[in-house]
């Protein structure tokens, strides 16, 4: 099973145990899904050949916010909550979203923020996509971070809006087809 170690995030454990193959692939996240990827190929990076995140940038390297955030999606009305807040909110109550369930995850033991030395093990190509709106970004820090990767921006584009654009899709198939 390698290095990597819970600390805590029994999802993380369980995710590098059942569903990475031995063999190299190639994994696409977005926001929460990008950081445990990210986290996985920091602590295991002969696993993958070529990585896509999205909806992350700026905020991997900051303190998680998300105890406050967990706390204004387990009301029904979430009164004076800062915009973010508002937004998860009207994002996880629509369709078959859960906010109970994403504040359920938000209070997991954190891992904490990233730091570049930790990304600087991600040694495979990586394309970060982030929309120009996106709460997460900029992405310049992950950028300076990463040894090998290229960024698409989105113009026009907030958090919630990048997985289901064309041009992310575009960039992420183009980009995952190369050798």
């Amino acid at each position: 099973m390698g290095s990597l170690t819970p600390q805590g995030d029994d999802a993380l454990a369980l995710t590098h145990a059942a569903l990475l193959p031995s063999s190299l692939c190639d994994a696409v996240g977005f926001s929460l899904g990008a950081r445990v990827l990210l986290d996985l190929a920091a602590a295991e990076p002969d696993r993958f050949r070529r990585l896509v995140v999205s909806g992350v940038g700026t905020n991997l390297f900051e303190t998680e916010r998300n105890e406050v955030l967990a706390g204004f999606l387990s009301v029904d009305d979430p009164g004076d909550a800062p915009p973010t807040a508002r937004y998860f909110l009207t994002q996880a109550s629509t369709g078959d979203a859960d906010a109970h369930a994403l504040a359920a995850y938000l209070r997991r033991p954190s891992r904490g923020p990233f730091t570049a030395d930790q990304l600087a093990k991600v040694t495979m190509p990586v394309l970060v996509v982030i929309g120009d709106q996106d709460f997460a970004g900029p992405a310049d820090p992950l950028m300076a971070a990463l040894p090998d990767a290229r960024l698409v921006t989105l113009p026009g584009i907030d958090h919630f809006a990048t997985p289901k654009q064309f041009a992310f899709l575009d960039a992420a198939l183009d980009f995952l087809a190369e050798p």
